[in-house]
């Protein structure tokens, strides 16, 4: 269950190939080795509505929020998790060479006691696997 949530401020559209940021999340996620592939959610929400510093229209920000399940250690979630940013803040560079910008990354832990899922897409990808 990592799903990466991507909220970014509206003057951005004309910045950033967001379709781009999006796949190139998700295969960040693949390239770490620790998260099963059918479980891989990555999004983008535009915020239409920011405030951001003294509130100068040029400001812009992309957080990104990355929920997973209990079961790996610090270790591995922050390794995980540079590689991640990594591979977003280069994408981001001419962004940050041509403007102001703000970039975050955090990770959540879900309680497994307080999360349900329902989810066939594994399956689907073990069937595609054994029949090549």
């Amino acid at each position: 269950m990592p799903h990466f949530t991507l909220e970014y401020s509206a003057n951005l559209d004309a910045r950033i190939d967001m379709a781009k940021v999006v796949e190139l999340v998700r295969k960040a996620a693949v390239e770490t080795g620790i998260f099963p592939l059918g479980g891989i959610r990555v999004r983008a929400i535009r915020c239409e509505h920011y405030a951001i510093a003294d509130a100068s229209a040029d400001f812009g920000f992309l957080d990104m929020v990355l929920r997973l399940g209990e079961g790996r250690d610090l270790a591995t979630r922050k390794k995980a998790g540079e590689h991640i940013f990594r591979a977003l803040s280069a994408c981001l560079d001419p962004v940050f060479a041509n403007s102001k910008f703000a970039l975050s990354f955090d990770m959540q832990i879900n309680d497994k006691e307080t999360s349900w899922k329902r989810n066939n897409i594994h399956d689907v990808l073990k069937a595609e696997a054994a029949h090549g």
